[in-house]
């Protein structure tokens, strides 16, 4: 008895057709036929009924169908088990992230997937929340770590909170600096190094000091966050950013708490709710939740 045999008796057991079943399992409908007079000959009795062209399974047929059934489906999960592992030796992972934390949060991290699985390719897409949102629904991504809460009408996601971090206000180390701690209301006679539009570190600093009745002045707009950082330290003015960027920036810059009660922002995994991340994918989120007592 042959496995191939088997997949061609259900397919013809299920559409009760010679012809159909061998469509379904793309074989000329001549090499079907020969197949499952081969595994009846093998059993020693006949699996169909072919009276005037109607097709019925005979009691023998009735009593293989279940079990050609179980096999085929215990060879499906095999091969699937098999796909799983051989998945987390070689394969992708397509993950998206804000530039803030591929600056703080993503090096380590990453570091420890590679150590764990060098044979997984990751491909990193950097970008503001709302433009990853977009690639997630479009499935262009895997994974995608953004900011909460998730923009008006966004696509249906899955998410899982992984960090909650404090901003800071930066500025050059050569020149005098804010009073500590800053408050929002101060930030309406300062001179800011702003993030493009999309940005939801933009989005944030905006609206708080909407908030405190004023609209803040920009010296650069437009930026990234290397880029941000590149001109707060050329002392074009000052920015806020996350307090884990601010960690990494050096000693040229100059770190500065905000008055309470701040600005916080949230970190999230997202992956699309319909689909499940394949193996490697989930391997990778295994990893990053578990960083969540290390950055917290």
């Amino acid at each position: 008895m042959q496995f191939q045999q088997l997949v061609y008796f259900v397919a013809v057991a299920e559409t009760r057709h010679f012809t159909h079943a061998a469509e379904r399992v793309h074989v000329s409908q001549p090499s079907l036929s020969q197949q499952i007079r081969a595994l009846e000959k093998e059993l020693g009795a006949e699996l169909f009924s072919r009276a005037r062209g109607n097709i019925a399974l005979t009691d023998a047929g009735e009593a293989l169908l279940p079990l050609a059934r179980r096999i085929l489906a215990d060879a499906d999960t095999a091969r699937h088990e098999v796909q799983e592992l051989v998945q987390l030796r070689r394969g992708r992972v397509r993950l998206g992230a804000t530039p803030s934390l591929c600056t703080g949060l993503l090096p380590d991290v990453l570091r420890a997937f590679h150590d764990l699985h060098p044979g997984i390719e990751l491909l990193i897409e950097e970008s503001g929340s709302r433009d990853l949102v977009r690639e997630l629904a479009r499935g262009f991504l895997d994974l995608a770590l953004i900011v909460l809460p998730l923009p008006p009408a966004s696509p249906a996601l899955t998410t899982v909170e992984l960090l909650r971090e404090d901003l800071v206000v930066v500025s050059s180390a050569s020149v005098p600096g804010p009073r500590s701690p800053v408050r929002i209301a101060d930030l309406r006679d300062q001179p800011l190094v702003m993030f493009r539009h999309g940005y939801d570190l933009r989005e944030l600093t905006v609206a708080a000091c909407r908030a405190e009745g004023f609209e803040p002045g920009f010296t650069v707009e437009g930026g990234e966050m290397d880029a941000v950082l590149g001109f707060v330290r050329a002392g074009l003015g000052i920015a806020v950013v996350p307090s884990m960027v601010a960690d990494r920036a050096g000693r040229d810059l100059r770190v500065t708490p905000l008055a309470r009660p701040g600005l916080r922002r949230t970190i999230a995994l997202a992956h699309r709710s319909d689909v499940a991340p394949p193996r490697a994918a989930r391997e990778l989120q295994r990893v990053l939740l578990g960083s969540r007592a290390a950055v917290r």
